[in-house]
């Protein structure tokens, strides 16, 4: 017998003020890398942490390092970093003992699949029955907090997980704050010491022993661009640690890494919004860098955020990464009440009371959770933050809410539908995506919905 926790969390996304000391995103003209720019940071007392030919993520630069590095011939701009940080949590926690046989080849015998109503909303569970399992061939980056915690043997300890990661090709641009890792804690430079890499990865994937994902087979790539961040102690409090601080360097250099390992799909399950005014310069970078994805054939597919935010009339407002071009961008639907923890649920393709929208915006939808059912899958055993670390002590998940979960919805069936485009194929999966899902709410593209809500047997010709 085995424990299991039920946490509600409540997830989004919004930029700070201040930009990282020390951190800055530099741009390169005609996308080409300076010769000797690695050595002229180093000789400004700065660490080049990610280079490419569109930008590189640079570290530990005084202002007046800054100003040296923008007067390299071939350096377009220096932009000094800007930060973003997930929303504090709700949670509640209750736990369940659980006894069931590891079933990747049936899903739906997992733990948690009697209260996942979310696969069973977009009919996962019909993919299954046809053998739609999803293919290790197929290379799913998930831009997060990492993927669960890396066991010895190099797999993932948690079961939902095991096998299903390739952590040898992941990355790590985010670092964590030393002051939130517990004294004698041992990690490794892409465990997820929060919760939500882990659920999110296991929403694509999932080997279904304590909950079920979209799929069974494909492979995860851990790329780590949001960590834990402390916040001092000030006379009022006493300072916390909260995952996901991250910054435009951090996922940027993750988009184009994804992208030059050959990721058939990129997650990204990050989102808010900010001031053109303010922060306008990082729009050229942000476009050419999802550009280029979808110049080697990455379907980038990106939460719409939870500020319940109208993209239509987002005015000076640069809503990330929806306003971006060649993007997947997802809201999140959900049941607005159930009878009990099993369902049956209410109203499940209600659009979730967080959720932004806009016809502008909203590409599809899929279920994030909502007022009446949260989205179930694996949480992370290297959690320290956002109170879970009992989730260190067995086998645990997680019920979460928020287009953070809707958008990995998407991301498994772009994985499937990989397997009948091929590789390459970012503009087909999206087509397909758009032109497979149901139409709700008004006809044709709705504020809501976008094209609908994902409909997965539909969109690989199973009915």
């Amino acid at each position: 017998m085995r424990k299991v926790a039920f946490v509600i969390l409540v997830v989004c996304l919004l930029f700070s003020a201040n930009a990282f000391a020390g951190d800055y995103v530099v741009g390169f003209k005609g996308n080409k890398v300076p010769d000797g720019f690695a050595s002229a940071v180093a000789a400004q007392g700065g660490t080049v942490v990610f280079e490419h030919s569109i930008l590189a993520f640079v570290r530990d630069l005084s202002p007046e390092g800054a100003a040296a590095i923008g007067g390299i011939s071939g350096v377009s701009e220096v932009q000094a970093d800007e930060p973003f940080l997930l929303d504090p949590v709700e949670t509640g926690a209750s736990d369940e003992a659980f006894d069931a046989p590891m079933s990747p080849s049936a899903p739906q015998t997992a733990a948690f699949f009697p209260r996942q109503w979310h696969l069973r909303r977009i009919g996962a569970h019909i993919a299954w029955a046809a053998g739609r399992l999803g293919s290790s061939s197929v290379r799913v980056a998930i831009l997060d907090t990492g993927i669960d915690r890396k066991a010895p043997s190099g797999s993932a300890s948690h079961p939902d997980l095991a096998g299903r990661v390739d952590y040898a090709s992941g990355a790590q641009f985010q670092l964590d704050n030393p002051a939130c890792i517990p004294v004698g804690f041992t990690f490794n430079p892409t465990d997820d010491l929060m919760f939500h890499g882990t659920h999110v990865a296991a929403t694509v994937s999932s080997n279904a022993l304590a909950a079920a994902g979209v799929t069974s087979g494909v492979t995860l790539i851990p790329v780590k661009v949001l960590g834990l961040t402390n916040t001092p102690p000030t006379p009022a409090s006493p300072g916390t640690c909260t995952g996901g601080s991250g910054s435009f360097g951090a996922v940027l250099s993750g988009v184009l890494y994804a992208a030059d390992i050959d990721a058939d799909v990129a997650n990204m399950s990050l989102g808010g919004g900010f001031a053109k005014a303010a922060n306008g310069r990082f729009v050229g970078l942000i476009n050419k860098t999802f550009n280029y994805a979808a110049s080697q054939g990455t379907v980038v597919v990106v939460a719409a955020g939870n500020s319940a935010w109208d993209l239509d009339h987002d005015g000076n407002s640069y809503i990330t990464y929806c306003n971006t071009p060649n993007t997947v961008c997802v809201s999140a639907t959900g049941p607005t009440s159930s009878s009990g923890t099993n369902g049956p649920w209410v109203n499940e393709d209600a659009l979730a009371t967080y959720s932004n929208y806009g016809s502008s915006g909203i590409s599809v939808a899929a279920p994030g959770g909502n007022t009446g059912g949260s989205v179930w899958a694996a949480c992370s055993r290297s959690a320290v933050s956002a109170g879970l670390g009992v989730c260190r002590t067995g086998t645990f998940v997680v019920g979460s809410r928020g287009t953070s979960m809707a958008a990995p919805h998407v991301t498994g069936l772009a994985a499937l539908l990989t397997e009948d485009f091929g590789h390459n194929s970012a503009a087909q999966v999206k087509a397909r995506l758009q032109q497979s899902a149901d139409d709700l709410g008004k006809p044709g593209t709705d504020p809501a919905y976008g094209k609908g809500r994902i409909n997965v047997p539909s969109a690989l010709g199973l009915q």
